[in-house]
């Protein structure tokens, strides 16, 4: 891969490192740690004090070990909580470092988890059987935290990125009443024609998944590529030893396709607060769609920003002006929610 920084053993270890399984990406993860903090983007080099940092993990109800992180503000009051979902092939202990650091020391208490399958939660690598479970197990996950006496009283709020996005409409779906906002950060309500197969090829495949669920058959195009704007942020990727970047296994694209397909068909039902930030150029998820969420969505309370010419990953893969941009909007959105509440 050609890792500045990273000298040939551990190079080698990470590539011939079969992922499939948590235990080995866990191994992974713990050795190219400091490596990852370390690399030169902004996200990283920003430095924060004053916060709390706890990974745990913890059997579901069902039997599955979840990984889950936090960041808690340790010298203020704690004005909100703010709950991520992830996007497709990712973990929440890569990019999402920085942006949680980011909003921890404005005084928010963040809280992520990898899905079943991705990053260092138990689960094939890649798989969903199930879109359904995995949004129930992401309930299970932050119901939890809400139910913390420490946070009686505080505002929470979904923060969802990309497939993320819809995780989060799916939970304000079964939970219309739960939370006090959404951040929607180029939400899959409907993929991109570049990243979907024809229509025939999806037939095909849907059927093909019914026998082989769990092979990796669907074509794919370089997400890297067509998500991140800046070369060098794109190539930075790489560092991301634990995401899955392998093709979309069958059962997986078919869950994340008839997903966004319900997404498209109940955007009239998402009511509550919600902030929509999409790049105009993404080519992964239509900014349109977004658009439409934003009109049909039946929240008086709704805003959405849409940036000139950025791509897929307006938080990680964009000049360091045009992500800090977006991660103040964020912001700002966040401290006119929590002073509304207060009021």
């Amino acid at each position: 891969m050609g890792w500045e920084g990273v000298d040939e053993r551990l190079a080698r270890m990470v590539a011939e490192a079969n992922l499939d399984q948590a235990p080995e990406r866990r191994r992974v993860r713990d050795a190219f740690r400091d490596i990852q903090l370390g690399i030169d983007h902004c996200l990283f080099k920003a430095q924060y004090s004053g916060i709390k940092i706890e990974e745990s993990y913890e059997v579901n109800s069902r039997g599955l070990e979840i990984f889950t992180k936090s960041w808690l503000p340790e010298n203020c009051k704690i004005k909100g909580l703010v709950c991520f979902c992830h996007g497709y092939g990712d973990t929440c202990t890569f990019f999402f470092e920085g942006i949680s650091k980011k909003l921890a020391s404005v005084g928010y208490g963040v809280f992520a988890m990898d899905y079943p399958g991705f990053g260092l939660s138990e689960g094939l690598h890649g798989y969903i059987p199930s879109f359904d479970s995995l949004v129930d197990d992401v309930i299970e996950c932050f119901s939890k935290i809400k139910e913390n006496p420490d946070y009686e009283g505080l505002p929470s709020f979904l923060f969802g990125q990309s497939m993320g996005g819809a995780v989060a409409l799916k939970v304000h779906f079964k939970q219309p009443h739960s939370w006090d906002g959404a951040i929607l950060v180029a939400p899959m309500c409907k993929m991109a024609d570049d990243v979907v197969p024809p229509w025939p090829v999806q037939q095909i495949l849907i059927c093909i998944a019914k026998i082989l669920p769990r092979e990796k058959l669907v074509p794919q195009k370089d997400l890297a590529e067509m998500a991140f704007k800046d070369i060098k942020k794109r190539e930075q990727c790489s560092y991301n030893v634990i995401a899955y970047k392998d093709k979309p296994r069958l059962r997986t694209a078919v869950e994340m396709l008839r997903t966004t397909q319900e997404i498209e068909h109940r955007l009239e039902e998402i009511s509550l607060p919600l902030i929509i930030l999409h790049g105009e150029a993404d080519i992964v998820t239509d900014p349109s769609v977004s658009k439409a969420l934003y009109e049909k969505a039946t929240s008086l309370d709704k805003k959405l920003r849409l940036y000139k010419d950025a791509y897929h990953s307006i938080l990680e893969g964009e000049s360091d002006e045009m992500i800090f941009k977006v991660l103040d909007d964020i912001i700002s959105w966040l401290e006119e929610h929590c002073c509304r509440r207060e009021n």
